[in-house]
C-alpha cells in the first residue's frame, strides 16, 4: 500500500469515509461524527498538505490528517510549547478493517512526526468522551490519556465543547509497512 498527500479531487471520497464511519459508529451507540463535516473546510486541508491517503492500487483503503496546529480549547500553554503533531480525521474503510492498518497509520504519523521534530503525537478531540471505545483503542495503540475536556471547561477561552486527550512519544519507526510517497514533513517550529 501506498501514503500519499490528498488531493482536491479526494474530497468526496473523504466525505464518503465519515459518513460510513459515522454509521460504523452509529451503529455502536455512539454518536460520534454525526454532523456532516463541510467540505471546503476539508479542502482547505487537502490545500494546506495536512491530509494523508493510504491507497491500495485504485482503492482508498484509510487516511489520516497531521498538523502541528492544536485544536483551540483543548491544550494548556505549557503542553503546547512542547513540539506536537495532532492526529485528525484518522479513517480506515470498512472494507480493510481488522488489518491493522489504523495501528499501521499511527506507527506511520508518529515516525512522520518524530523526523518532523515533535515530542508528542498527539490526539485532541479524535475520541469524543463518550466514546470509551474508540477510547480504549488508542490506549491499546500506546497512547496515553492526558485529561479529558467537558463542556465548560475548555482552556485558554477556547470554543470546545469536550474532548478525550492522548499523546504518545512521537518516534521512528520503519514497521509500518507503507511506501511512502509524501514530502519531508517540514521541521516544527515552536518556542521553547
Amino acid at each position: 500500500m501506498i501514503i500519499a498527500p490528498a488531493e482536491p479531487h479526494d474530497v468526496a471520497k473523504l466525505l464518503a469515509f465519515r459518513e460510513e464511519a459515522a454509521a460504523w459508529l452509529r451503529g455502536r451507540g455512539s454518536d460520534q461524527w454525526s454532523r456532516p463535516y463541510p467540505a471546503d473546510k476539508l479542502l482547505a486541508t487537502i490545500e494546506a498538505g495536512t491530509v494523508f491517503m493510504l491507497r491500495d492500487g485504485h482503492t482508498t483503503a484509510g487516511t489520516i490528517t497531521l498538523t502541528p496546529d492544536a485544536e483551540e480549547g483543548l491544550w494548556t500553554d505549557e503542553e503546547l510549547a512542547e513540539p506536537s503533531i495532532f492526529v485528525n480525521k484518522l479513517t480506515v474503510a470498512r472494507e480493510y478493517a481488522g488489518q491493522n492498518l489504523g495501528e499501521r497509520l499511527l506507527d506511520w504519523a508518529g515516525d512522520r512526526a518524530h523526523r518532523a521534530g515533535a515530542q508528542w503525537l498527539r490526539l485532541g478531540g479524535m475520541a469524543w468522551t463518550t466514546n470509551e471505545g474508540l477510547q480504549r483503542y488508542y490506549l491499546a495503540q500506546g497512547f496515553t490519556h492526558v485529561r479529558t475536556v467537558h463542556e465548560g471547561t475548555a482552556v485558554n477561552g477556547g470554543p470546545r465543547v469536550s474532548g478525550w486527550l492522548a499523546q504518545r512519544v512521537a518516534r521512528r519507526t520503519a514497521d509500518h509497512g507503507f511506501t511512502d510517497r509524501t514530502p519531508t514533513p517540514e521541521r516544527l517550529r515552536f518556542a521553547a
